[in-house]
């Protein structure tokens, strides 16, 4: 697969990131958070503002644990922590559906359950399936059935598992899928981060893009993001937040519009120094090939008629003689006149 069309972009191996800010249920519960957070999505530069849609009811039993941090969360239980951010329906993601195109941003979200999954498609440009749900297959196989690209992520997951989770999708109908790295650590020290997996994947799916799925506190300079994308991730998602000070759920962890700004800024400056792959001479270093180059130099005058030893010769700037690269060929030639010490040897002066 060389390239995928995602929403208003399409991306392929080599060419920018297409990066998806996940506000997730970061606006907790208020449609005006929900907006302002999207507005900031765009301002900082993603391609898409994605959000999750559950309900505690359908995605957690009631005796599920906690497993992220809870110095950071403290809630013990899953569903009880999902009861705190399951207000939003049908009605309100239509809503901010419209709002994402008002703004001129992809509207994605990731659905835990069938309803959501049916409901959420008639606005989604493509689907993402989160990490935990690699190996719900009714959930695979009805989002493939939606015959749209399938972002899977593959957070705390075998090769095996994986392998079953892309026969599943494509056997379903999915043809355009891309897999995301992602290590389920809430947050992911960096040391956890493994960015080599990308790679990783790269080799053991030649035919499949991959991305990233980032859960690692921003650095300053938004190094790990702009990593991942260098060792070939081409869609890049992270959690997205108004004010990471914030307490609970995903803004501990998450990037703010300065941080993807930032990041956004690193994939510009390297998008312009990356340039061609072929090898060849640019316009620019015409000057230096013309005058930084080599000649070759007569090191003392000599007679026309001197047999050229290599004693009679040097090498020097400009290039505007015979280069070096000839050097055999004008050792024992003969000179056709007089020539004065670092004269610039010229194939007219040989006889």
């Amino acid at each position: 697969m060389t390239e995928i069309k995602l929403g208003k972009s399409t991306v392929r191996a080599g060419g920018r990131p297409y990066v998806i800010a996940e506000i997730g249920v970061n606006h907790e519960g208020s449609m005006d958070t929900a907006k302002r957070l999207i507005d900031l999505c765009k301002e900082g530069g993603a391609d898409a503002a994605k959000f999750q849609t559950y309900k505690a009811s359908r995605i957690a039993s009631k005796h599920s644990p906690a497993y992220w941090d809870t110095s950071k969360e403290p809630t013990q239980s899953q569903h009880k922590l999902f009861q705190k951010y399951d207000m939003f329906g049908k009605d309100e993601y239509v809503t901010l559906a419209e709002h994402c195109q008002d703004v001129g941003i992809d509207f994605l979200s990731t659905p835990f359950d069938s309803d959501a999954a049916d409901f959420l498609d008639p606005l989604l440009p493509f689907h993402k399936i989160a990490s935990a749900d690699l190996t719900n297959v009714p959930l695979l196989r009805q989002i493939a059935g939606k015959k749209k690209p399938v972002l899977l992520s593959t957070g705390a997951s075998t090769l095996d598992e994986i392998d079953h989770a892309v026969s599943t999708l494509e056997k379903a109908g999915c043809q355009d899928l891309i897999l995301l790295h992602c290590i389920l650590n809430y947050p992911c020290p960096n040391e956890n981060a493994h960015l080599d997996m990308i790679k990783g994947l790269r080799h053991t799916y030649p035919d499949t893009l991959i991305g990233y799925s980032d859960h690692t506190l921003p650095d300053e300079r938004m190094l790990i993001l702009t990593a991942a994308w260098q060792k070939g991730a081409v869609v890049l998602e992270k959690h997205f937040t108004h004010d990471k000070t914030l307490p609970g759920n995903d803004h501990y962890h998450a990037m703010d519009v300065h941080d993807l700004k930032r990041f956004i800024e690193n994939v510009d400056l390297l998008t312009v120094v990356s340039g061609e792959q072929g090898k060849k001479p640019l316009d620019a270093e015409a000057p230096a090939r013309e005058h930084a180059r080599r000649s070759i130099v007569i090191d003392r005058p000599l007679k026309a008629g001197t047999v050229l030893d290599e004693s009679d010769l040097t090498y020097k700037r400009p290039a505007h003689g015979i280069s070096p690269l000839h050097w055999d060929e004008v050792v024992g030639r003969s000179l056709s006149t007089d020539l004065e010490e670092d004269h610039i040897l010229q194939w007219e002066d040989l006889a």
